[in-house]
């Protein structure tokens, strides 16, 4: 009789499983459904956009008798504009949705993607009102960003430069207030407003400024999460059709 083998057959190797690729036209529907719902005027903007390209292409083409070519020649044009438009509204719409959260202006700042760095931590937070001040290095020197009503975040911020330069005292700061009162900077034009700061140091120097600013290090108080206009936003690839 013979013996039965007591090793057991493998068994087949499992298939690994496929990841399903998000395709461009899945994200412009995402962008537009979540534009949507914060501006509920975005399909008219796209439809003004789109239509009215059209429009200038069959006007050229009745004027050099070239309809049909210049109507072709419009229509990818039109569906650029209208990617355009909803593009930027897609953009204020995820700002508009922060907007007034603690840490917001954080999220603003970090979505500049070169010659900046923001660490994720607040440099200053007044534990009683729950102001914060943000601080970011880059090649214009320290940008200490106070985020809080005018009438009391002059005072957090002056503090927390003086704290700074003490340390530091020979490297330029330059004191912003984000929100909306009159002089501070509303929360989209924040990015735009610290990359146009004019650059006065040298990369060596900022790498320097930055290990000694890890040194000086910030609170222990957490600061409240907010949402990111990164992940709010639309892929700009996928805006593209890429």
């Amino acid at each position: 009789m013979a013996r039965q083998s007591s090793t057991a057959a493998p068994e087949p190797s499992a298939k690994p499983v496929k990841v399903r690729k998000v395709r461009w036209y899945h994200q412009l529907w995402q962008a537009y459904q979540m534009t949507r719902k914060v501006d509920p005027a975005v399909t008219w903007w796209l439809l003004g956009a789109f239509l009215g390209v059209l429009a200038l292409a069959l006007v050229i083409g009745l004027l050099v008798n070239q309809v049909i070519y210049l109507l072709v020649v419009g229509l990818p044009f039109a569906t650029l504009a209208a990617m355009f438009v909803l593009a930027r509204r897609a953009e204020t719409a995820a700002y508009r949705q922060i907007e007034g959260q603690p840490g917001a202006s954080l999220s603003a700042l970090r979505t500049i993607r070169r010659g900046w760095e923001f660490p994720e931590e607040p440099a200053a937070v007044d534990p009683r009102t729950q102001d914060l001040v943000f601080r970011g290095i880059g090649r214009a020197g320290i940008v200490l960003v106070g985020e809080g009503p005018a009438h009391r975040i002059g005072r957090l911020l002056d503090t927390e430069r003086k704290r700074t330069a003490r340390v530091l005292p020979n490297v330029p700061i330059i004191l912003v207030q984000s929100g909306n009162d009159e002089g501070q900077v509303v929360l989209r034009k924040l990015p735009r407003t610290v990359q146009k700061l004019k650059p006065t140091l040298t990369k060596q120097e900022v790498a320097e400024i930055s290990k000694r600013l890890r040194a000086l290090g910030g609170p222990r108080l957490p600061v409240p999460k907010g949402i990111d206009p990164m992940r709010a936003r639309p892929d700009r690839k996928g805006m593209r059709g890429r």
